[in-house]
């Protein structure tokens, strides 16, 4: 892990209540990982289960993470970045309250500061979420 849970606000704008994200378990250029434990006080849980806007959400916040950490270690500070779009979302299986999500985003393109990248979480082995993310990094 590079980035513990208590110090995830270091590297991304969100705040709580609408951290997504729990602990920056990798981060390179090529890949990232995260985790998220579900908390029945999540906003985004509902009937017992996060949602998929949590899901994509979650690996949105992997993403500011771990190009918050790169930009640091790099640059010095984070930037800011923007969901542009959400494409090729399939969903198989929605997280219970107590389970622990690992998520790998893979950065497929870059054109200037627009970034597509392929997520996926996972429970236990088993994929829940996968989509195409458009990341917009302010300049």
């Amino acid at each position: 892990m590079i980035v513990a849970q208590d110090a995830i606000t270091d590297y991304i704008p969100h705040r709580p209540p609408f951290v997504m994200v729990g602990n920056l378990v990798s981060a390179s250029r090529e890949r990232f990982e995260s985790d998220f434990t579900v908390t029945n006080d999540n906003v985004l849980v509902q009937d017992g289960f996060f949602q998929e806007t949590g899901l994509i959400e979650h690996i949105a916040q992997t993403c500011a993470a771990s190009f918050g950490y790169l930009d640091r270690e790099e640059a010095g500070q984070p930037k800011i970045g923007f969901i542009g779009a959400v494409s090729k979302v399939l969903v198989t299986e929605l997280p219970p309250v107590g389970g622990t999500i690992r998520t790998v985003v893979t950065p497929l393109h870059q054109l200037g500061n627009i970034y597509l990248v392929k997520g996926e979480s996972f429970l236990d082995g088993r994929i829940l979420l996968g989509c195409e993310l458009k990341i917009v990094v302010s300049e």
